[in-house]
């Protein structure tokens, strides 16, 4: 019994890391006859596990998506990557699964040797968010939304403008996007025939789901890029437009895709957008740069860079070998 258990859990490995496989592979791999591997397998199926067989020269076993969920085998580094996931999913910017990842988390974790239970341990410990405050999302509105741009099917849904305002919206739904503060839907609006990206956290989604539909290819063929730069007005209270001195590549090496969007210009400069909770964040973040810039909207920036800088020296001092006169002394002093 105890061969068959540690036979099953090999040949459950060996299809898990290989698409298809060869009765006649697998009967060498485990040292036993391809009867063997065909009574092992119908074993496998009674667990759970879809086992799909395809007979002839070129067939072989091909493991597929069951109609339920069994056991699952998982390496250290997979089992880690679960655990820490699940973590950071009790916390995060979805709301309904808190307490859905948290007792899953429990589960894995009693589960774990005590070897990765360290290594879980440690990363919690050592580890702390610096994820953005943005608002949270129904977990049921990403598994509509999603499911709709995974089967192509048109989405209704009833959508709260930023004045509060809802209106009933008709979209061909392209891709989801998180930017670290927020998710947001990109898709083709039909009754406006343009492109519109969505708030998800305003999105309530209607039932059910429209007609399928063809994909179009999003602007400039990058949803990412597109959705960037579309609510650079929008996901910050103060957006900016800020013109680097430095190549699109040096500084997309120092600015992470969340903090705003990088575009060439030519060579030597680039065009950023981006911008901050507060006009002296923003002047704070792009000191943080290290490259020289220029502010090109909004004016009031400038004013405030003016502002941080008048300070900045004040605080620095006078440079060396100026000479500093003081009201009410004698003599000059050189510093």
């Amino acid at each position: 019994m105890v061969e068959t258990s540690v036979r099953l859990l090999r040949l459950l490995t060996l299809l898990q890391v290989r698409r298809e496989w060869s009765g006649a592979e697998l009967a060498e791999r485990l040292a036993v006859t391809t009867r063997t591997v065909r009574t092992d397998v119908e074993r496998l199926r009674v667990l759970g596990y879809r086992i799909e067989s395809h007979p002839g020269v070129g067939g072989g076993y091909q493991l597929g998506a069951g109609s339920a969920l069994p056991p699952l085998l998982l390496d250290d580094d997979e089992a880690v990557a679960v655990a820490v996931g699940l973590r950071a999913a009790a916390g995060g910017s979805v709301t309904g699964i808190e307490e859905t990842s948290l007792r899953a988390l429990a589960k894995l974790e009693q589960s774990l040797p005590s070897r990765l239970r360290h290594r879980v341990d440690a990363l919690r410990t050592a580890t702390v968010s610096a994820a953005g405050g943005g608002p949270t999302v129904d977990a049921d509105t990403l598994t509509a939304v999603s499911t709709a741009v995974h089967h192509r099917e048109r989405l209704r849904f009833d959508y709260a403008g930023h004045d509060g305002t809802v209106s009933v919206r008709d979209v061909e739904p392209y891709r989801l996007v998180y930017t670290g503060r927020r998710w947001y839907l990109l898709g083709w609006d039909t009754d406006r025939a343009d492109w519109r990206t969505f708030r998800a956290d305003r999105i309530r989604p209607r039932v059910p789901s429209g007609p399928r539909f063809t994909p179009r290819e999003p602007p400039g063929g990058d949803a990412v890029a597109h959705v960037l730069r579309g609510v650079g007005s929008t996901a910050w209270p103060h957006p900016a437009r800020v013109r680097l001195h430095a190549s699109a590549e040096q500084m997309a090496q120092r600015i992470p895709t969340t903090a705003g969007l990088l575009e060439a210009i030519d060579g030597q400069t680039c065009l950023l957008h981006t911008g901050g909770e507060s006009l002296g964040n923003l002047a704070a973040f792009l000191g943080t740069l290290a490259v020289d810039f220029d502010v090109l909207d909004p004016p009031e920036l400038r004013a405030v860079i003016r502002d941080v800088a008048a300070r900045f020296g004040r605080a620095a001092g006078p440079a060396p070998g100026r000479i500093a006169v003081h009201p009410g002394a004698d003599a000059a002093v050189e510093l």
